[in-house]
């Protein structure tokens, strides 16, 4: 009985899998906005929305535009941002410390947990006349609620991340010789920024509905001040137009932070969409 054995053939490249490109699909996302945008203009021009409830896209543009002409809108975004930058840095400064002492150590997580467990059941927009108050009603009150906004979401998706890393690398990285530090550097930190950045991205969004809010408390300047202005003279395209200020910024921040996490965490690939 003869057997025959086939050599294999050399050279010939296995077929390469096709790369979708992904460039022409991130044009999709703006289908259904602008589709909004001509469906909310129709019904304005046509009077099925009252412009004096909804106006039309075209004319809060107008009304944006004219504000960016004056210099008022740059003053009163300057204000806020402001406002939202030094709410965003003290919360977020006291999350991630808290979380990670309470996380790591036995003695933070029975004095630090228990405590912030119970706040978060306290909706911190309704704690706004006892901040009055405690901090008045200047600009302590309106930082102080950004940073409330921004504290919870990123402690406990800080704590959690932190929870969630396996063990058994934490033990294998002190078999290896590595120190406290270099444990918390190469294995705690990258375990843990997933989750970081989540709790990053919700602390900026509730961090600017709070600034919503605190605007609307005893203000001068600000985005809020400008739409409570404008509700007293029944300005109802400011009123939108601020609205959608308050939207672009909370769209933007939460973009560039998704590109710092794309580009932090590029050795972690997750489900893509198909």
């Amino acid at each position: 009985m003869t057997t025959t054995a086939t050599a294999p053939v050399l050279g010939t490249p296995a077929p390469a899998k096709r790369r979708r490109s992904r460039g022409p699909r991130r044009w999709y996302r703006l289908i259904s906005p602008l589709t909004l945008l001509v469906l909310w203009e129709t019904a304005a021009r046509t009077g099925l929305l009252p412009e004096a409830k909804v106006p039309a896209p075209s004319l809060v543009a107008e009304t944006g535009l004219r504000l960016a002409v004056d210099g008022s809108l740059w003053e009163h975004l300057l204000d806020s941002l402001t406002r939202a930058a030094i709410g965003l840095v003290i919360g977020g400064t006291l999350a991630v410390a808290l979380a990670a002492t309470a996380a790591l150590l036995r003695i933070g997580d029975n004095t630090i947990d228990p405590p912030v467990q119970m706040a978060r059941m306290l909706p911190h927009l309704g704690l706004v006349p006892l901040l009055i108050i405690w901090v008045g009603i200047g600009e302590e009150l309106k930082i102080s609620l950004v940073a409330l906004g921004a504290f919870f979401p990123l402690y406990f998706n800080t704590y959690a991340g932190i929870r969630d890393i396996d063990q058994r690398l934490v033990e294998a990285a002190r078999t290896c010789g590595l120190n406290q530090w270099q444990r918390l550097r190469h294995v705690v930190l990258p375990g843990a920024l997933p989750s970081l950045f989540l709790g990053l991205r919700l602390a900026i969004g509730a961090g600017w509905l709070s600034l919503v809010v605190g605007e609307q408390v005893n203000a001068q300047t600000g985005i809020g001040f400008l739409m409570m202005e404008a509700r007293e003279f029944a300005q109802t395209d400011v009123v939108v137009f601020g609205l959608l200020v308050y939207a672009g910024l909370g769209l933007l921040s939460d973009t560039l932070i998704r590109i710092a996490e794309r580009r932090t965490l590029a050795w972690r690939r997750g489900l893509q969409a198909t």
